[in-house]
Formats: C-alpha cells, structure tokens, sequence
C-alpha cells in the first residue's frame, strides 16, 4: 500500500522535477512574517526611542535578543534598508492614489511632495533613521552598501521620475533642442524636495513655520517657477526703496566688453 501510495505521488511530478518541500514553503512562510514583525516592532521601537536606538533596545522592545535581529537582517544597514522599502512602499501607495486624483502635472508634483512631507513629518525618529543614522556596525559592507540614503533616495528619485518625465517629454511643453531637464530634473528635484523638507523638518513649531500643505504648495511653484515669480512682488518696493540700488544703478551694472 505504502509502495502504490509512493509511486503514484511520484507519477504525478514532471521528469527531472522534485516534488515541492511542502515544510519547506511553511518555513519560507514562517520567516517571512516573522520579518515583517519585527520590522514592524523595531519601527514602534525608533519612532518611540529616536534614531540612534541601538540594535538591543530595538530587541529588548521587541522582547528577544538582538541575534535574532542579525539573524534576519544580517546587521543594522540590514534592518534600516528593510524598514526604508516599508516606508517607501506605503509611500508610493500614497503617491500613485494622490497622483490619480491630480489634474495637472503640477498637482501631480504638488501630490508626491506633500506625501514626502508628511511621511517625514508623522515619524521622523523613522525618517532620520533609515536616511541618517550611521553604519558602523557594518564594517565588512562596500560603499554601495553602505549609503542606505542613496537607496531610499533613488527609490523616491524614480517615483517622481516617471510621471514627471512624460510632463517633461510633452509637446505642450515648449523646450530647446538642447533641453536637459528631463535626465537630470526629477534628480534635481528630489534634492530640492529633500534640503527644504528637512529644514522645515527641523524647525521649531510656531507661527512663521509653514503647515505641511502650504510647505508642499511653497516647494511645488519653486520647482515649476523658480523665485522669478516673486519678482514683481518686491522689485517695486525695492526700486522705491532710498537704500536700494536700482536695476541701472552703476553699482550693479556690468561693464561694457571694451572697458579696461
């Protein structure tokens, strides 16, 4: 009975296959969600401790030994790169929902900047750790691995570049030639979006510090405008202004070619 049993379970597995390991797909189960808890819970455990939560306050919160950290995550660069991907993804779920909803590309820009800000902004103990927090405890890892905010970074970088390239690309934009925006732009606005987002981050609460909506309103019309916009806001008060120079001030005027 055992030997039918055998060969008719063997019947059914194509020649030069083995059968699945049905233990084996438990315990890939098994550790995957075993990972997810404690990300999970090393997560709670930054957010409550600060950034520089060492490997065993994270396991003590976690009610186990930090071993069992190094087990999964091989070391502490390991930890912050798998709570940076949970924090992109709910980030870019985030993104492609407001995107969906935008009109324009400009409140499409608007959108993914405002998640940006408020990711940073509900959980900067997590922020600060999976973009800052040093990598000592990885000594034996090359400098590719080393930049955990590089990785978080171009994965923001990317979610950004997609759908700003095609605005970029469009023939309703009016672009030279030689127009470079479209490689190296969405880089150049990360890095914006990132030095503002971080200084606004850092400042103290009070009434001059803009909310996250009117931050994200401020960065999207530097990044499609630039400052220029503001130039006929304050260029009359400058020019009537005694103490100012004026724009054909010879102070300010350059010189002819021909002059010595």
């Amino acid at each position: 009975m055992k030997l039918r049993t055998a060969l008719k379970s063997a019947s059914t597995v194509p020649d030069g296959q083995t059968a699945p390991d049905g233990r084996s797909s438990r315990w890939e189960k098994h550790r995957a969600e075993r990972r997810r808890q404690l990300i999970k819970t090393a997560r709670r455990a930054v957010s409550s401790l600060g950034p520089k939560a060492s490997m065993e306050d994270i396991a003590a919160a976690a009610d186990t030994s930090k071993s069992v950290y190094y087990r999964y995550f091989g070391d502490k660069t390991g930890l912050q790169r798998a709570m940076a991907e949970v924090v992109i993804g709910q980030m870019q779920q985030k993104v492609i929902d407001a995107a969906k909803a935008a009109a324009t590309p400009r409140e499409g820009l608007h959108s993914m900047v405002l998640a940006y800000l408020q990711m940073a902004q509900t959980s900067p103990n997590v922020y600060a750790f999976v973009t800052r927090v040093g990598i000592a405890e990885s000594a034996a890892a090359d400098d590719g691995d080393q930049d955990t905010l590089a990785h978080f970074l171009a994965a923001i970088t990317e979610m950004v570049a997609r759908p700003m390239r095609a605005y970029l690309l469009s023939p309703d934009r009016a672009a030279g030639p030689d127009d470079a925006a479209p490689r190296y732009w969405p880089a150049a606005a990360i890095g914006m979006v990132r030095a503002a987002g971080e200084h606004w981050l850092c400042t103290p609460d009070g009434p001059d510090k803009p909310s996250e909506e009117q931050m994200a309103r401020h960065i999207t019309d530097w990044l499609f405008d630039g400052i220029s916009r503001y130039e006929d806001l304050v260029a009359p008060a400058a020019r009537h202004s005694p103490a100012a120079p004026s724009r054909t001030s010879p102070a300010i005027r350059r010189p002819a070619k021909d002059t010595p």
